[in-house]
């Protein structure tokens, strides 16, 4: 079940509501909301549910036999953190693996295709920082195995994130507070995430996908740019506007998730745009990878092969293809110049300052079509396009005209407006509190009327 569904937004979240501001006792309320989060999750998954309880029950195992037995925690931890990835390598990269392995000793490694869980990437991570913490003393083990069942579990942020540490909810899983300030600026936050993701991300997405569906010799230049345009539009609005949903949601039942995007187009820099993008995903490396790696204590030679490490695994997180361990790849060699030539990212004047953001918007833009093509061999013709192809040919400048609908060019426009930090510019300014939820109630209205025609309604971050 996903947020932007009318299955979710006109039964299961107002039912869960209600239910859960009905219900007495913080105790009741946590039972009811693992029970909910176990059947959203077994509404698309009814297999792996089981899967999702099992691992949450091993990390809580592991973390409690870290705070009784200090002679055993490394093997608790060990087996930990083994379980959390031997987890994510058999659903999501065994095939890969395997294919690797044929293709290197020539064996034939027949390995059928595995069904992937759903936000396994997510609810692993998760998980596995919980242990990790209690392993390094940060936080207090949590007896109840009910409570760190809700924490891994909780719906908001299960099947996409954004990564929530466990000391950031620890106090308001035994203790929390409902009021209608936060209901009202959660439903805003919502419908704003809804809106994001139903009116542009999905407007883009049918862009990018007819053009990277077509046949490449139907393609010129042009079509290539608005493919690539349009899918860092998609992408960005898809998973902020999950966060943003996911955000919104946990206000509504009381939890208070930290932000997953500030902006990140807005960026001067490759280091600039990942501390905007993605940032509980790009903290978790940080804190569990990168810093134990030595991070930037051990000279900047270091630096620079720990940052490709990370950057590489973040790769590989998004998923078992080639695709993903160039893109990673491509983002660890632009952090690499920008550390052995700061000029490049250091401000400068009005000038300077605008060639900085257009080259971050470049590299990122040119990084995502590896991220949207279907292989590396599409990604490298898609780039050649870009950057090659002037021609004017009838097929592909009809093509192209038949994408620019009125429909895509207003969304268009309000994309590039979305996308920068208009809202935070406006924000207390005389009148803008009411015209925001009036605003709110369009936009709700809008997306409702989209989806229950049936439109498309794609969610990218689903198959991670």
């Amino acid at each position: 079940m996903v947020f932007s569904s009318m299955t979710f937004l006109c039964v299961f979240l107002p039912v869960v509501f209600l239910l859960h501001m009905i219900l007495p006792g913080i105790r009741v309320k946590n039972a009811f909301l693992i029970l909910a989060s176990l059947i959203f999750y077994a509404y698309g998954e009814p297999v792996y549910v089981l899967l999702l309880v099992m691992t949450s029950f091993v990390n809580y195992l592991c973390a409690v036999i870290i705070d009784r037995f200090r002679e055993k925690k490394k093997a608790a931890i060990a087996i930990a953190v083994f379980l959390n990835l031997g987890i994510l390598i058999v659903y999501k990269y065994s095939v890969f693996l395997c294919n690797i392995i044929s293709q290197v000793t020539g064996f034939s490694l027949n390995v059928s295709e595995i069904k992937m869980p759903i936000g396994i990437s997510f609810f692993t991570f998760q998980a596995m920082s919980y242990v990790i913490d209690v392993y390094r003393g940060t936080v207090q083990v949590q007896k109840k195995f009910g409570k760190v069942l809700l924490y891994i579990s909780f719906f908001p942020q299960l099947i996409a994130g954004p990564i929530v540490k466990y000391h950031d909810i620890e106090l308001e899983i035994g203790k929390r507070k409902v009021t209608v300030d936060g209901v009202s600026e959660g439903i805003r936050r919502f419908i704003c995430g809804l809106s994001k993701k139903v009116l542009i991300a999905n407007t883009m997405g049918l862009v990018a996908d007819t053009l990277f569906a077509s046949p490449m010799k139907e393609l010129n230049g042009m079509c290539a740019w608005l493919g690539a345009v349009s899918y860092l539009f998609q992408i960005y609005f898809d998973f902020s506007g999950y966060s943003d949903m996911a955000i919104g949601l946990g206000w509504m039942f009381g939890f208070h998730f930290k932000e997953n995007f500030n902006y990140p187009y807005v960026s001067s820099s490759i280091q600039e745009f990942w501390r905007r993008w993605h940032i509980s995903l790009s903290g978790w490396f940080k804190e569990y990878l990168y810093i134990p790696l030595g991070g930037n204590r051990k000279g900047r030679f270091r630096t620079v092969i720990n940052k490709m490490i990370v950057f590489l695994t973040t790769g590989i997180w998004h998923g078992a293809s080639w695709n993903f361990v160039f893109w990673g790849a491509y983002h660890g060699m632009f952090l690499l110049l920008e550390e052995y030539i700061p000029a490049i990212s250091r401000k400068g004047g009005k000038v300077k300052s605008f060639l900085q953001h257009v080259y971050t918007v470049l590299v990122v833009c040119i990084g995502f079509v590896f991220f949207r093509a279907e292989s590396m061999a599409q990604g490298v013709r898609w780039i050649a396009l870009m950057f090659t192809d002037c021609s004017v040919r009838a097929e592909s400048v009809n093509l192209l005209i038949q994408q620019l609908t009125p429909l895509y060019n207003i969304t268009f426009v309000a994309a590039v407006a979305a996308a920068l930090p208009v809202t935070k510019w406006l924000q207390g300014k005389k009148g803008m509190e009411v015209f925001s939820y009036i605003a709110s109630l369009a936009g709700f209205i809008l997306c409702i009327l989209s989806l229950s025609g049936g439109t498309y309604n794609p969610f990218i971050y689903f198959r991670f």
